[in-house]
């Protein structure tokens, strides 16, 4: 008897040691350890809920804040809102200078474009996982009824979940603490939000060795968001960075000049490359780079930010011994444009040389991607063989396949009618454009397939 005894109050004492501990940050009675932060949406308890609700003179969002900040935590919660409200649970935020909240946020998003989970950065940086990295996880949200979300915030590695589904799974280091907060939206143009509401519940969170008690789930698409880094799963998948963030090692001049940068026209500012202004002319200042190695089945990832009326693009297939008389490369591009200014929109045939087309030859469906300008947007280009994919923020744009009738027909119509085997080549160099606008490079990686 004795000897059980003993065996049940091990158990008994290791049970107690390994249960995960949860802090209520809502009593469910009044707004203790709450404060109102900005905006003038109107914050109540009612049934055991935090109802905020918007009011036709808020100007900007608003937020009820925790007194304290958190660090590594999960963070779990209950909320219910109008289906013409959108709004979000902060975390790991902060108050600006401005007066406006910034820092991370756990999107709701009750619209057709159900983006309900994804991970948005507040007042600073946009986007950093929209669903469009994660469609499936669109269907999550429950319409006119409760949803549990979920934050598991661990060191730089960020994941949310939404009634159990895992939605986002980024890695970042802009904020490693802050606090948390609920948010009410501004009406703005959308007049219908005023007088609409968000209820939330059940707001508990865990800051015990919260990184014991991660759920398990299938791997998603992982977004990267520290600048030209691998993270562990990316480095275990094959994925290596073609620009190391520091040097012009594994690069060079596309006409054999020598290294480009940081030479007149290309610089290394801070964690980015940049192609300097010079009014619009093509390949005239720093020329176009290339990477010293060719490839020929691979996923290729850029991010981009276009300055006002910017022209560039991001090239493949590039021999450029085989057309040396050419002031720019040739070679398949994932056109990098700003549509609504820069003239070369309306050139072309049916929008064929728009951002994320094959330049001249076969016109992007833009219709799903997310596209902002003044924020970094991302490029993937997928070769398999003679099958060649464009993609924008998560979006497919382009699909194609070479080396056949209806490609060298397109090829035909275009301006590489003359420039022999166009597009055909087993294999080349990737190549950075320079046409003479201001843009911006970083977390160039390539994974050869």
């Amino acid at each position: 008897m004795k000897k059980i005894l003993i065996i049940a109050f091990a158990a008994l004492l290791c049970t107690g040691t390994s249960a995960q501990n949860w802090t209520s940050l809502f009593n469910g009675k009044n707004l203790k350890g709450w404060k109102q932060v900005s905006g003038s949406a109107k914050y109540v308890v009612k049934d055991g809920c935090i109802v905020g609700t918007c009011k036709d003179d808020t100007n900007i969002n608003s937020f009820l804040a925790t007194k304290a900040s958190y660090s590594d935590f999960i963070l779990e919660f209950e909320f219910k809102m109008d289906d013409v409200q959108n709004s979000g649970v902060q975390f790991r935020s902060h108050i600006g200078g401005d007066g406006r909240v910034y820092g991370y946020q756990y999107e709701f998003d009750p619209s057709d474009r159900a983006w309900s989970a994804g991970v948005y950065d507040e007042s600073r940086r946009g986007w950093l996982y929209p669903l469009t990295f994660n469609q499936p996880a669109r269907k999550a949200f429950i319409h006119n009824d409760w949803n549990k979300g979920r934050i598991e915030c661990i060191g730089n590695h960020i994941r949310t979940f939404l009634n159990g589904v895992l939605v986002a799974d980024v890695i970042d280091d802009k904020d490693s603490e802050g606090f948390i907060a609920l948010q009410v939206h501004l009406a703005g143009k959308n007049v219908e939000r005023i007088g609409t509401s968000i209820c939330w519940k059940n707001i508990r969170i865990c800051t015990e060795n919260p990184g014991a008690y991660c759920l398990e789930a299938a791997a998603i698409h992982q977004v990267n968001k520290i600048s030209n880094t691998l993270s562990e799963r990316q480095a275990a998948e094959g994925w290596r960075l073609l620009w190391d963030g520091k040097t012009t090692n594994g690069w060079a001049s596309a006409k054999g000049e020598g290294l480009p940068f940081p030479k007149k026209g290309w610089s290394i500012e801070g964690d980015e490359l940049r192609v300097a202004e010079n009014g619009g002319a093509e390949s005239t200042n720093g020329g176009d780079i290339m990477t010293v190695d060719k490839f020929t089945n691979f996923w290729l990832s850029v991010d981009f930010f276009l300055t006002k009326g910017a022209n560039s693009g991001i090239k493949y297939f590039i021999n450029p011994d085989l057309y040396p008389s050419d002031a720019s490369a040739i070679g398949c591009e994932f056109q990098i444009l700003d549509d609504k200014v820069h003239p070369d929109a309306k050139l072309g045939v049916a929008g064929n040389r728009t951002l994320g087309s094959l330049y001249d030859l076969i016109r992007a469906d833009k219709d799903e991607a997310y596209f902002r300008m003044g924020q970094w947007n991302t490029a993937w280009v997928i070769v398999k063989d003679n099958h060649v994919e464009h993609w924008l923020n998560g979006v497919k744009v382009v699909e194609y396949d070479r080396n056949n009738q209806m490609f060298n027909a397109l090829v035909q119509c275009s301006k590489f009618r003359e420039r022999a085997n166009f597009g055909n080549h087993k294999s080349g160099h990737v190549l950075l454009q320079d046409h003479g606008n201001e843009v911006h490079y970083q977390n160039i990686m390539i994974k050869e397939l």
